[in-house]
């Protein structure tokens, strides 16, 4: 369900398929498209007192990272009401994926990274829940 009546949303974090978040996609009727990375420009950070625990993605042409991704289809009017329900810091913007094309998805205020721990490395919000 890739048409012009859909927008591409990317999720890194408590969205992903099987974490406390997905429900609210599945509600709206998204549709899971693909799994994939980011482009190697993004630093990922567990962001502290957020429940459920939830990430910071934040562009930097400096020491990124690729992060991995999953790609959702959602209908205008869902996204719409997806996007209102979205809290501060964390905010939808264009996020570039490794095949350098751009979709909507989840970034973070770059003020609500300081003290947050990055988790950049572990390459995953999976990978990270996994070892903590």
């Amino acid at each position: 369900m890739h048409d012009s009546e859909t927008v591409r949303l990317g999720v890194v974090g408590a969205h992903l398929r099987g974490l406390p978040l997905n429900h609210q996609l599945l509600e709206l009727g998204a549709q899971f498209a693909e799994q994939t990375v980011t482009a190697p420009e993004y630093r990922f950070y567990a962001l502290p007192g957020t429940t459920p625990p939830k990430p910071g993605l934040v562009r930097s042409l400096q020491n990124g990272g690729s992060i991995e991704i999953e790609i959702w289809n959602l209908g205008f009017t869902s996204f719409g009401r997806f996007v209102a329900a979205v809290p501060s810091p964390l905010v939808i913007g264009n996020v570039k994926l490794a095949s350098g094309v751009f979709v909507k998805g989840f970034l973070c205020e770059e003020y609500a990274i300081a003290g947050a721990q990055e988790i950049t490395s572990l390459g995953s919000w999976r990978n990270f829940v996994a070892g903590s």
